[in-house]
């Protein structure tokens, strides 16, 4: 790609609520190249043929070894080294490709997370933090799954305040060593890893600091395994470090930059989350079908009625947003990790900027992952009736193991608070200019309504209601800042009132981007169920965001100013009519058809 063409496409994070987007500028799954498929079908291959029967022992927990011997199944695949450079052992893929992994690998309950600590949060750190010298020690044994990675920052007292951590390193009189003593909680793979990623402050630092701390230094000591509601499988312990000597090499970046990496790396966690939980939701799909198409009640498949293709067409659409939105942002990010590249940034530095500029949508897609797989499992458990509240059956598992995500890499509430936190502080940093358009639409209340041309083109009304969204959420935005200035951090319902306006709107917005990319390609034709998946997107974002945002109102404005609010949103949050009905009948019938997720 050219240097001017990256430039072009590299948008800001959050850009997007003030800017249009060209569909020709997102990229689409349906775009992955032949390497990139490739890659997907070694990792579906080995979930299905190494993991998928061995789900009941990995449970079970009795034996201690099974994880950690899928681990070193997994890295002599090379799936521990996809985003590892290759001077260290990796394959050196590029950010959409280990998001396509991570999709696919997803599916694979217990195991997915095992990999995802391993990969993401436990090697990540090295990668994107590590000196020359850390990178040629540690990421070959990790690229290979000789050794094992974990992360440990969470604590007894601290959780979503991580900077809060009581965990204490004192450096020794020469100076040669650091002395770690402390306590970390719900430490996933705790039980066979060999480096930990320890954040800690140093004496009585502010901020804290990461550390690179080997099983084999000694003063480490792990209670027992925790008993957990779902992914049983999954190594959790807490972790207990007494006297650890750690050499000070082994400090990770500069003194004080502890809290600064762990916000980074749970960026990347946070969307690397939302590409596991679609995957995830596209095997509970399948799933669901097979068994709808099988199961046999009043003479017919439970498939041909109305009520259970209801279900399957919105588990689908729901999925299908969450999966444009991801590789929509992905591909951001990617985009501008080559524009700092080109500027002379090496890859690491590029990546960590990267993926910092984008901190805002890897938030609301956490947030629209993991409560489109909620919904998804919660669906797959009604659609097998008696059989899915049956452990023996698969959607105990799935519906169990599904819920951490809402509290993984920050709970959804903080999210959703980060996301409007993040768009605010960078509108008054001047990085976004919010304030103008906000004014603008401020003042287009006080007009007269611009009902504008109808127009025959095919996706006239979707363009249309997306600028009329993005104006309802800078209606109620603006305002609220306005009326209450610094109070507004303190008022978490409004906040996540104007996040979930924010989420529902750029996913609407990619979906309205990937159809238009898709019949570009295809033709209207072949892309019937995607239109239709589209505007059944579209009717429901339109309808949510008048509830949520008058919702919003009604917490802060009174009289005149409410009632020129409420009329002035109801007018930004208008779509055509729709027969979903119909629309979800077509998606649910290609569904049937298929026998699995398809789209």
């Amino acid at each position: 790609m050219e240097t001017t063409e990256i430039k072009k496409t590299a948008l800001k994070g959050g850009e997007w609520i003030i800017k249009e987007t060209d569909y020709k500028d997102v990229f689409i799954p349906e775009e992955f190249d032949e390497e990139q498929r490739m890659i997907a079908q070694t990792c579906t291959d080995f979930i299905n043929n190494e993991v998928y029967p061995l789900v009941e022992r990995l449970d079970s927990m009795q034996e201690p070894e099974l994880m950690p011997s899928l681990l070193d199944k997994a890295g002599e695949l090379g799936l521990l080294g996809i985003n590892i450079p290759e001077q260290y052992g990796g394959f050196g893929k590029n950010f959409v490709t280990g998001m396509l992994a991570t999709e696919v690998l997803g599916a694979a309950h217990s195991f997915a997370v095992a990999i995802s600590a391993h990969t993401g949060i436990g090697t990540l750190p090295i990668v994107l933090y590590g000196n020359d010298e850390q990178k040629a020690k540690y990421l070959p044994k990790l690229a290979t799954g000789e050794w094992k990675a974990s992360y440990c920052l969470t604590e007894p007292g601290s959780g979503s305040d991580a900077n809060s951590g009581k965990t204490k390193a004192v450096p020794t009189p020469d100076g040669k060593h650091y002395i770690i003593n402390g306590q970390k909680m719900w430490i996933t793979n705790a039980g066979f890893a060999d480096i930990f990623i320890v954040f800690a402050k140093i004496e009585d630092d502010e901020n804290l600091s990461a550390f690179i701390v080997e099983k084999s230094f000694g003063g480490i000591r792990l209670n027992a395994e925790e008993k957990k509601m779902g992914i049983k499988g999954s190594s959790t312990r807490q972790v207990f470090f007494e006297d650890c000597k750690v050499p000070a090499e082994n400090l990770l970046s500069t003194r004080g930059n502890g809290f600064k990496i762990a916000v980074n790396i749970l960026n990347i966690g946070r969307i690397k989350l939302s590409a596991a939980a679609v995957g995830a939701s596209k095997k509970v799909i399948s799933t669901a079908v097979n068994y709808a198409n099988e199961r046999i009640q009043f003479g017919r498949p439970i498939s041909k009625y109305g009520a259970i293709r209801h279900k399957l067409a919105e588990m689908a659409i729901r999925t299908f947003g969450a999966e444009s939105a991801t590789y929509r942002a992905s591909q951001d990010i990617e985009n501008r990790i080559e524009a700092y590249r080109a500027e002379g940034m090496n890859h690491a530095q590029a990546e960590l900027k990267g993926v910092e500029q984008f901190a805002i949508e890897c938030a609301m897609m956490k947030v629209e992952g993991s409560e489109t797989l909620d919904y998804v499992v919660d669906e797959g458990v009604q659609i097998y009736g008696g059989m899915g509240f049956s452990a023996e059956a698969p959607m105990d598992r799935a519906y169990r193991d599904a819920r951490i995500n809402r509290i993984f890499e920050g709970t959804n509430e903080i999210n959703r608070m980060l996301t409007v936190d993040m768009i605010l502080k960078r509108a008054m940093k001047g990085e976004i200019d919010l304030m103008g358009p906000a004014q603008a639409v401020a003042n287009e209340l006080m007009g007269i309504p611009d009902f504008g041309d109808e127009t025959n083109e095919l996706f006239a009304a979707e363009k249309k209601a997306i600028v009329n969204f993005k104006k309802a959420i800078l209606l109620v935005a603006g305002a609220a800042v306005q009326k209450l200035m610094m109070q507004l951090a303190k008022e978490q319902e409004i906040l996540m009132n104007i996040a979930d306006m924010a989420i529902k709107t750029y996913v609407a917005e990619s979906v309205l981007l990937r159809v238009q990319k898709l019949v570009d390609m295809r033709g209207q034709a072949a892309c019937q169920e995607y239109i239709d998946m589209m505007k059944v997107t579209f009717n429901d974002a339109a309808d949510n965001l008048w509830i949520i945002g008058k919702t919003a109102i009604n917490s802060f404005a009174e009289g005149d100013e409410q009632k020129m609010m409420t009329i002035g949103l109801k007018r930004f949050t208008k779509y055509e009519a729709v027969n979903t009905k119909e629309a979800r009948q077509r998606i649910a019938q290609k569904l049937i058809a298929e026998n699995k997720y398809c789209f």
